[in-house]
């Protein structure tokens, strides 16, 4: 029986099988252990030297043996030579590497299958999916089941590319706010750092004419000295988190003091064992429970030197600071905090050295709170101190008989009140806003020329964000706190007035400052440069009798007076392109005060 066409050609000659042996009708990828046993019999055959391995794709097992590690054993016979395999010639070392090739070779095949299995399946399965999906959308206009290898091919890269887009983006931008998806990033500049915390535009139209002492606020507040920072502290104006900053966020020579669980800070000033902080959180309530400015121009100097002789008096400067804050804000999170129990029992209300009695200020509720109270009882109360409370504490009271009302007629009474609180704001020497915190803080530190450790954050959810009243309660709370809105009108209005006179100071002075550093580097370059071309020419020639020396340091001062306009002139350009409202006027005036005083009336 002959063998298949495939062995004949590997094997020689024709082969005769044994006799009882199975006939072969197909021809397998290599030889079969009986096929090479058969030309191994064969005397002289050159396939009796290489003995038959395990089928393609079949590895042995790791334990069995794949070459003869006995000796050869002679033979005199050409057919026992014949028989002895050929690689138990190589050395034992050289078949072990032999052997553990191929066992990596197999593993190495057997993953690689199992990797073009997996990836046919997805893409399988991606092909199926995305045809439906085509399908839905496109419906008898595409037919993704007949698409080519091509298409498929095209498909599977795109899908690939997709996943690997998300998933260096989500390496990129891990998190939700990615700057790379933002366009604003692209288009507009990096935002102003005191910008309006409201998100209003900077530049405003002011109202109210200011000058510049009104504007620059600069106190020369020496902490070593003997002058004091004494805080008004109004209900509900954000002054207690003002005043932890007074206490812990300053960077100072000496830090206050503040110790766990006590309210109050030892705030001393360097190398002595006196305050320069006279506030809640460093002396305590010294003048009262919320003492108004009445109280405390009256009794400040009497606390801080009242031991001493009055001739042994150090002449202090006592700087007045105080927080406002919007007056329907304010009134509503003062009735939230009197629902909760707070009654302010212990303000002294002391005006023209005695309290008020109980005639002149009655009470508006009986019994020991007013917890619990409704909003339209709080606001029906006519002795209610919340009405109008910031002009009550900024105004000197003792210009109208203190709480004395039969002392003049109302309207002239609120008409007094106002103009001394808007006078005695303006003179103060710093006063924030709670609605803009980080602006406060600016001014404070140019006022002051202290700084503080960490920023001013600015809290736009309160209780009284969280109370939802009508437009008709809130018109009567602006009607019950008219002189109030009126007083923070003002506030504001010269608030953002001092902060924009500030900050273009500070732009100008840094721009001045730029300008001088220039013109020093390059008159500095130019005048070495001529220099030491004069010298390389002549170094011992005099230079009355070289005309032309003196014509080159008339020349380097050209040059110089030229660069340094061209300079300034470029900065200038630029300022105004960044700051067009704030800097309309300062090509007309060299001092940045009066450009700001001056482009007031322009802005109107």
């Amino acid at each position: 029986m002959a063998l298949p066409a495939c062995a004949a050609r590997a094997l020689g000659p024709p082969l005769q099988p044994e006799r009882g042996a199975p006939a072969r009708t197909t021809c397998p990828r290599r030889h079969s252990r009986v096929e090479a046993e058969l030309a191994a019999s064969r005397p002289g055959s050159v396939a009796a030297s290489v003995r038959a391995g395990p089928p393609r794709g079949v590895s042995r097992g790791f334990n069995s043996q794949l070459f003869p590690d006995e000796p050869l054993k002679a033979s005199s016979s050409l057919a026992g030579a014949a028989r002895t395999p050929l690689f138990a010639l190589l050395p034992r070392g050289r078949r072990r590497r032999m052997h553990d090739l191929r066992r990596r070779w197999d593993l190495g095949s057997l993953c690689r299958a199992l990797l073009t299995r997996g990836l046919a399946a997805l893409g399988h399965s991606l092909k199926h999916v995305l045809g439906a999906i085509f399908s839905k959308i496109f419906g008898p206009l595409a037919s993704v089941g007949n698409m080519d290898e091509k298409s498929n091919k095209l498909l599977l890269a795109l899908v690939m590319l997709f996943l690997f887009a998300v998933i260096v983006l989500q390496y990129v931008c891990p998190g939700t706010e990615c700057q790379l998806l933002r366009l604003q990033a692209f288009s507009s500049p990096m935002p102003d750092p005191y910008r309006s915390e409201d998100e209003s535009s900077a530049r405003f139209v002011p109202r109210y004419n200011f000058s510049r002492g009104d504007l620059l606020r600069k106190v020369d507040f020496d902490i070593k000295g003997d002058d004091l920072i004494v805080f008004l502290h109004i209900q509900k104006t954000g002054g207690t988190t003002f005043g932890r900053h007074l206490v812990r966020n300053i960077q100072l020579e000496q830090p206050c003091e503040c110790r766990v669980g006590q309210k109050k800070c030892t705030c001393h000033r360097p190398g002595k064992r006196e305050t320069w902080l006279f506030s809640r959180f460093s002396t305590g309530w010294s003048c009262g429970l919320h003492a108004d400015w009445t109280e405390l121009t009256s009794c400040v100097p009497a606390v801080v030197d009242g031991k001493r002789d009055a001739r042994l008096r150090p002449s202090r400067n006592f700087h007045y600071i105080t927080i406002l804050r919007d007056p329907v804000s304010r009134y509503l999170s003062e009735w939230r905090h009197v629902q909760r129990g707070a009654t302010w029992k212990a303000s002294l209300h002391v005006c023209d050295g005695r309290p008020p009695t109980s005639e002149e200020l009655p009470s508006c509720y009986t019994g020991d709170d007013w917890s619990g109270c409704p909003l339209k009882e709080f606001m029906d109360c006519p002795y209610n101190l919340a009405n109008n409370r910031q002009v009550r504490m900024l105004s000197d009271l003792t210009l109208v008989g203190c709480y004395n009302l039969s002392v003049m007629p109302e309207k002239q009474r609120n008409k007094v009140l106002l103009e001394s609180a808007k006078s005695n704001l303006k003179h103060m020497a710093f006063f924030g806003l709670t609605e803009f915190q980080r602006k406060t803080q600016y001014l404070f530190e140019k006022t002051f020329n202290m700084n503080f450790i960490s920023p001013f954050t600015q809290y736009n959810t309160t209780r009284a964000s969280s109370v939802e009243i009508n437009e008709e309660i809130q018109k009567r709370i602006e009607g019950l706190n008219f002189l109030d809105m009126e007083l923070y009108s003002y506030a504001k209005d010269l608030f953002l007035q001092r902060y924009q006179f500030m900050r273009q100071k500070e732009h100008q002075e840094a721009r001045q400052k730029r300008q001088e550093q220039r013109k020093f580097l390059k008159g500095r370059f130019l005048q070495t440069h001529f220099q030491s071309q004069g010298q390389s020419q002549n170094p011992s020639q005099n230079p009355s009798q070289n005309p032309n020396l003196n014509a080159n340091q008339n020349v380097t001062q050209n040059l110089i007076q030229n660069l340094t306009q061209n300079s300034s002139q470029k900065e200038n350009h630029e300022s105004r392109k960044q700051n067009p409202g704030q800097e309309q006027s300062d090509g007309s005036a060299s001092n940045g005060t009066n450009d700001y005083i001056g482009s007031v009336e322009k802005w109107r």
